[in-house]
């Protein structure tokens, strides 16, 4: 089904995964508001209220940028930092730049199988003849608009340089 035919939610946009899939992305000092969300063997626990807390101040600051790009650093078990594109700085929210070359691949299906697509991520960068020094996952869409849209896509960032 092509996203010109899909219904927007009013949550989350249809996803087109034809701008995000094998390309390369070079950043220099990209602002986002950063947060922490608490996790349980990285099952996030409090994301949702992070993310509507952390968009009233984006709102509020006109900062809301053109596109929604929410990047998330599984850095643990127990918790990852959420990135939230935004336009510009944002009073009362923390602030993080992100920097360098960006590899990115699409990937569809249940978040359980996060493991293999960062596996799978893993082989396409070294084909690439590059290595990941950083991963970040793109969930583009709630659970709830995943299901309303019939599919659940996920894109994987690797920092290479």
């Amino acid at each position: 089904m092509a996203n010109e035919t899909v219904k927007s939610t009013g949550c989350c946009e249809p996803f087109n995964s034809e701008p995000w899939q094998e390309k390369e992305i070079t950043w220099s000092n990209k602002v986002f508001v950063k947060d922490h969300v608490a996790s349980f063997l990285h099952i996030p626990l409090n994301f949702g209220q992070k993310v509507v807390k952390n968009m009233k101040l984006i709102e509020k600051a006109g900062a809301k940028a053109p596109y929604q790009l929410m990047l998330t650093d599984e850095n643990s078990l127990w918790g990852a930092d959420i990135y939230i594109d935004v336009s510009k700085k944002v009073p009362e929210a923390e602030m993080a730049a992100l920097s360098g070359t960006f590899l990115t691949k699409v990937f569809e299906g249940p978040y359980q199988n996060a493991g293999k697509w960062a596996q799978e991520m893993q082989r396409y960068v070294k084909g690439k003849g590059k290595e990941i020094k950083k991963l970040y996952f793109f969930y583009t869409t709630c659970p709830k608009c995943a299901k309303a849209y019939g599919k659940n896509y996920v894109v994987l960032f690797a920092k290479v340089n």
